[in-house]
């Protein structure tokens, strides 16, 4: 039978310590006579064995806390794997789109720390939110989402589901919950015109205004079966006129002065 780890440290320290007093009286009674050196050694016994124990219970405490956080890390890597391997179904299903989350999450995390976004666990975060940006896709038919014409109204408001399914699909899951900004908010615009909420301005979240710059940049420079790449000149003049519009004016901003860097970060790979 496995012995929970508090139980077992309790059982280690009552065991010390009931062995301490009796050999550690045992000694005192042989060794010493005079009441005044009993005192003084007992007093010595006191405080070693406060020592002792204390520094058993840190390292029984230890051992099983390096335990806890192995196990927990494990378990993140499993996550971060169901993820990737979410993704790469949505890739295996649209290969033209290949490489497209790899490209976004990348070049969003690096306009991210320009921004002033230096904490770790956030920038893990807004990863994960970039690499789940289009699973709600998953539930899209793919006669509307890879369509190589012009949608009719019925098939654009299909493809405008996707972010309430990816809602949908990972408030339900408690390690995601974090990161459903960008798959739920990067259709937002900043003059409010954007979908689903028609969020406005501050009012959508600031990961989602850094990947809708970069988003919108990947899907005009790259070709897609309803359109052909665009010239990178002309997609940058468009993501500098949608400033106020479409986007953040002062991420814009950041984003045109820092594009070199920006760019540089997909040959870190």
């Amino acid at each position: 039978m496995k012995i929970k780890p508090q139980y077992r440290i309790v059982i280690i320290y009552f065991a010390i310590g009931i062995l301490w007093i009796f050999f550690s009286d045992f000694a005192v009674e042989i060794l010493l006579e005079h009441k005044e050196d009993i005192t003084i050694a007992q007093n010595i016994k006191g405080w070693f064995f406060i020592l002792v124990t204390g520094t058993l219970l840190f390292f029984l405490i230890q051992k099983d806390v390096n335990k806890i956080t192995k196990t927990s890390a494990q378990l993140v890597e499993s996550y971060e794997q169901t993820i990737h391997g979410w993704v790469r179904v949505m890739d295996f299903r649209h290969k033209e789109t290949t490489d497209h989350t790899a490209r976004v999450t990348r070049m969003t995390l690096e306009l991210a720390k320009i921004a002033g976004i230096t904490s770790k666990e956030e920038l893990k975060r807004i990863e994960r939110a970039a690499i789940l940006h289009d699973i709600g896709k998953i539930g899209i038919p793919d006669a509307s989402l890879i369509k190589p014409g012009k949608l009719v109204d019925e098939e654009w408001d299909l493809i405008k589901m996707h972010p309430q399914i990816a809602y949908d699909i990972l408030s339900n899951i408690s390690f995601l919950k974090s990161s459903l900004d960008i798959p739920y908010a990067h259709h937002e615009k900043w003059d409010g015109s954007g979908y689903p909420k028609g969020l406005k301005g501050d009012a959508i979240p600031i990961a989602a205004r850094i990947f809708a710059i970069i988003d919108v940049w990947d899907a005009l420079i790259h070709p897609r079966v309803y359109k052909y790449a665009w010239p990178e000149e002309k997609v940058l003049k468009y993501i500098q006129e949608q400033a106020g519009k479409h986007f953040d004016p002062n991420i814009v901003k950041l984003y045109l002065e820092n594009y070199p860097r920006i760019k540089e970060s997909l040959k870190a790979a």
